[in-house]
């Protein structure tokens, strides 16, 4: 059989989530995804595991530390196979906030005054204001703005930005607000032929699929774990020739030990090795619909799985929002080949986004309305920053069921 032929099994997915079970939160269909995702079993036995027998500081020899201390590298051994990077390119902090905010006051070494950062109006805050700060070091920062017509960020638009006083430019791998998915593969290799140290946030990208950050080529690359079905940490990647060279963050005899040196304080231990049971998961997922083994290399497999599925239940809510004169779409209305993420943001012409919020949870869809940290895209838009958008965020485990709920509680809107 085909991976063409293969259907994701949704009902033994779902299985794997205890929260489809649990008495608060089964009869609840559940679109908030973009904002933090539910967990598998296998995360919540590993954080369990860890409380009851190696809560200890990790390192030492004797049993429980020295499990400890094993279990946190295999949970950073995992990850970076996953994404295709060395162990020593990533790191895991408290949050894609924190993780990039470090990372500015590093790169800060690479800026004199007079130099240029470009940032988008189609990302999250988190991946705009710490390179926004540094204009207090002299940088000059550059907007890239999205074409308001079709909520495009324009790769001609870059062109037109760039010159030799160019050092850092920041994207967005796919917005939290549009759904795009940008080609950071071409981003930055139109930014390294002139010398652009590229960092790419991908939270709102890696629940749809954990990315090849060799392929996309990007300098550093981030993402929130606690939207990709794991507790909240956030993951770091950098290239391992420039994390080496950054500025030490962290304490004094840790210099020159990267990536520790831009990991002040270092991850939560019990939730770092935790995220083990991501990898466990995935794992399962693949032997369940495969006859092979499951290894790293295989996920662009489950990769597809995923947006094949995501496809199928995103197309119909964007058809359906597309067809409606009282709403405005934002964003591509059509899913296909992935190029754009199933997290759909809309506004209506006569309501407000709370009510229509309020109204949906009412009917048992849990969804919200909010600026979702993208002030700077909905204010581009001309939305109120603080009534937002509704957004309806789609993973995998969503089912047709919780599509027929959503379009049902919008005809009685």
């Amino acid at each position: 059989m085909t991976l063409e032929n293969i259907k994701l099994d949704i009902d033994y997915v779902r299985s794997q989530f205890p929260a489809f079970s649990d008495p608060l939160s089964k009869d609840w269909s559940f679109f908030e995804n973009a904002g933090g995702s539910y967990v598998p079993k296998n995360v919540i036995t590993k954080l369990n595991q860890f409380m009851v027998s190696t809560k200890v500081q990790p390192y030492a020899e004797y049993p429980m530390s020295k499990i400890a201390g094993q279990n946190m590298d295999k949970a950073i051994k995992l990850f970076a196979n996953l994404i295709n990077a060395e162990q020593n390119e990533i790191l895991i902090g408290g949050s894609t906030s924190i993780n990039l905010y470090v990372l500015s006051n590093a790169l800060k070494k690479y800026i004199d005054p007079g130099d240029e950062i470009i940032v988008t109006n189609q990302d999250h805050e988190a991946n705009i204001s710490p390179w926004i700060r540094l204009k207090n070091d002299g940088a000059i920062i550059k907007e890239w703005k999205f074409n308001l017509n079709t909520h495009e960020l324009e790769i001609e638009d870059l062109q037109k930005l760039i010159t030799n006083k160019t050092k850092i430019l920041a994207v967005t791998h796919c917005s939290n607000i549009v759904g795009s998915v940008n080609n950071l593969k071409v981003i930055s290799e139109i930014a390294h032929r002139n010398n652009i140290i590229v960092i790419g946030d991908g939270v709102s990208f890696a629940p749809h699929g954990f990315p090849d950050v060799k392929e996309l080529g990007v300098d550093f690359y981030t993402f929130s774990l606690y939207k990709t079905y794991g507790p909240h940490l956030a993951l770091l990647y950098g290239k391992k020739e420039i994390l080496s060279k950054l500025p030490n963050q962290n304490h004094e005899f840790l210099e020159g030990k990267y990536p520790y040196t831009i990991n002040p304080g270092g991850p939560n231990h019990e939730e770092l090795v935790s995220i083990i049971g991501i990898y466990e998961y995935l794992e399962n997922v693949y032997n369940h619909h495969f006859d092979d083994k499951f290894n790293a290399k295989k996920i662009s497999r489950i990769n597809q799985l995923i947006s094949k599925h995501e496809e199928n239940l995103g197309n119909p809510v964007l058809d359906y929002i597309s067809n409606r004169k009282d709403l405005k779409l934002i964003g591509k209305n059509k899913i296909k080949n992935k190029n754009r993420a199933p997290t759909i943001s809309f506004v209506s012409k006569n309501k407000t986004s709370r009510s229509i919020s309020d109204e949906l949870v009412k009917n048992g869809i849990a969804t919200r309305n909010d600026n979702f940290y993208a002030w700077r895209c909905l204010k581009h838009l001309g939305i109120d920053t603080n009534d937002g958008v509704v957004r309806i965020s789609i993973v995998h485990y969503n089912n047709n069921e919780d599509i027929n709920n959503l379009l049902n509680s919008m005809d009685k809107i």
